[in-house]
C-alpha cells in the first residue's frame, strides 16, 4: 500500500512540475513575441504571463472559480432578496398611487389657484424689499391688527430690518402691557418695550370667535409658510373678492373669494384704495397695500431670509475657492500617473 501511495504522489508531483514548466515556457514565448506587439498588446501579453506564473491555471483553479461564481448574478434569488424586492415594489406603487390621488383631489377642488407673481425676493441672490416690509408693517398695524395677532413677533425684531432702534422703541411704547406682580404683589400697566411681542386684539380664542361670527382669525406670524402658495396666495386672497356666482349660497357673515378653499370666507374685504396711509407718501392703492403686507408676512415667517441667502453666497464663494484648489492639487498629484508610459523589457538570456 505504501508503494502505491508513493507512486501516486510521484505521478501527481510530476504532473504539477510538467504544468509549471509548460506555463513557464508559455510565458517565455509570450515574452519573446511581445517585441512584435503594439503597446496595448504588450500589456495584455504581460498580464497573461503573470497569470501563468502565478499558478492560476493549475489544478487549484477550481477553488478560485467557485469563489468567483459566488458573485454571479445568474444564481436564483434568496427568500430575503425576494421579500425586499416585493416590499420595494409595494412601497413604490403605494407612493405613486397617493401622489396621483393627491393630484386628482387638488385638480378637482373648487378654489382657484393663485398665479405666480414676479416678487423681487424670489431669486436665489435677491433679498427682501425692506421699504416694502416697513410699509407692510404699517398696513398690518392700521388694518390687520384689528382682528389678527402676531404673537411670535417682538418689536426688537423690527430693528435693523424696517426700523431703527429708536423707531422700534417708539412703536413699542404705543402699546400698554399688563405686567407684574410688583413688590406689593399687584399687577400694573406699563408702556411697551422692545422685548414685548405684538399685542393680540382678543384676550382668548372664545372672545375672538364671538366677535367674528364663530370664525377664529388665524395668527399671522407664519401664515406665509402655512398656506400653499405663500405670498402669491396671500396677495390673491386679499385682492380676489368678488360676487358669488350663481348656485353658490353664502350664509350671513360670509363673503365669496375664489382663492379661498370652498369659496366662502368669513373675513370681509379689508383692503381698499386709501384704506391705510403710508408715512413715505407711496400711493396706497389696494394692490400696493396687498403687495406690501404680503412682503411683511414673508419676512415675519422667515426673519432670517436675507441672512440665509447672504450665508449661501459666502458659502458658494468659499466652495468655489476650495474646489479650485482641490482640482489643482488633484491634477498636480495625478499628472505623473496619468501621463506615465509603461514599457516592457524582456529578460536577457
Amino acid at each position: 500500500m505504501s508503494r502505491q501511495f508513493d507512486s501516486i504522489e510521484t505521478s501527481t508531483f510530476s504532473r504539477d512540475v510538467k504544468r509549471k514548466k509548460e506555463c513557464k515556457n508559455d510565458s517565455t514565448i509570450i515574452q519573446r513575441e511581445i517585441l512584435h506587439f503594439s503597446p496595448s498588446q504588450s500589456i495584455m501579453a504581460a498580464f497573461v504571463g503573470r497569470i501563468c506564473g502565478s499558478g492560476l491555471l493549475n489544478s487549484k483553479s477550481g477553488v478560485t472559480l467557485q469563489k468567483v461564481q459566488q458573485f454571479s448574478t445568474s444564481r436564483p434569488w434568496t427568500r430575503s432578496q425576494k421579500l425586499a424586492t416585493a416590499a420595494g415594489i409595494t412601497v413604490g406603487g403605494a407612493a405613486a398611487l397617493l401622489y396621483a390621488l393627491e393630484q386628482s383631489v387638488s385638480a378637482s377642488g373648487t378654489e382657484v389657484h393663485a398665479p405666480e407673481l414676479p416678487w423681487s425676493h424670489k431669486g436665489v441672490f435677491n433679498s427682501l424689499d425692506h421699504a416694502s416690509v416697513r410699509r407692510g408693517y404699517e398696513v398690518y398695524k392700521q388694518v390687520c391688527a384689528a382682528c389678527h395677532s402676531m404673537r411670535f413677533i417682538a418689536y426688537r425684531n423690527l430693528v435693523g430690518v424696517s426700523h431703527t432702534e429708536a423707531e422700534a422703541k417708539a412703536e413699542a411704547a404705543e402699546i400698554t402691557v399688563r405686567d407684574g406682580p410688583d413688590d406689593t404683589g399687584n399687577y400694573f400697566d406699563r408702556p411697551g418695550k422692545l422685548s414685548d411681542y405684538f399685542p393680540s386684539p382678543y384676550p382668548n380664542e372664545e372672545a375672538a370667535r364671538a366677535a367674528n361670527n364663530g370664525a377664529y382669525p388665524p395668527d399671522l406670524s407664519y401664515i406665509a409658510l402655512a398656506r400653499h402658495g405663500g405670498e402669491d396666495y396671500l396677495f390673491a386672497l386679499l385682492t380676489g373678492y368678488c360676487d358669488a356666482p350663481a348656485g353658490i349660497v353664502l350664509r350671513d357673515g360670509q363673503y365669496y373669494n375664489p382663492y379661498f378653499p370652498g369659496g366662502a370666507i368669513s373675513m370681509a374685504q379689508a383692503l381698499f384704495n386709501e384704506s391705510a396711509e403710508y408715512t413715505d407718501g407711496t400711493p396706497a392703492s389696494a394692490a400696493q397695500l396687498a403687495k406690501d403686507v404680503s412682503t411683511f408676512l414673508v419676512w415675519s415667517a422667515d426673519p432670517c431670509h436675507d441672512e440665509r441667502k447672504r450665508m449661501g453666497i459666502k458659502s458658494l464663494g468659499i466652495f468655489l475657492v476650495l474646489g479650485s484648489l482641490v482640482y489643482y492639487l488633484k491634477r498636480h498629484k495625478w499628472a505623473a500617473l496619468k501621463t506615465r508610459k509603461i514599457a516592457f523589457y524582456p529578460k536577457q538570456k
